[in-house]
């Protein structure tokens, strides 16, 4: 599933989106499908990986995507720490 950098011709708005095969994404703003995807994506600079990588978990813990984790499982994940 590869990340891309999307720029929302209705709302203007610059965002990236993990996209999977068959879902089309959408702007997180506006819900618009009328996109345009940037060619180029940057690559996360050295030894920010880490850190890049819990803000993500922090974001997909918030809109709830551990819920299928017990309370334990999600403190592990939120802590950096494997399942």
């Amino acid at each position: 599933m590869p990340l891309f950098d999307f720029h929302c011709d209705s709302c203007q708005a610059e965002f990236e989106r993990l996209v999977r095969g068959s879902e089309p994404p959408t702007c997180p703003q506006c819900g618009s499908a009328a996109l345009t995807k940037l060619l180029v994506n940057a690559l996360a600079p050295a030894g920010k990986i880490e850190a890049i990588r819990m803000s993500n978990r922090r974001a997909a813990h918030a809109q709830g995507l551990f819920s299928h984790y017990s309370p334990s499982e999600q403190a592990r994940l939120l802590k950096g720490k494997s399942v």
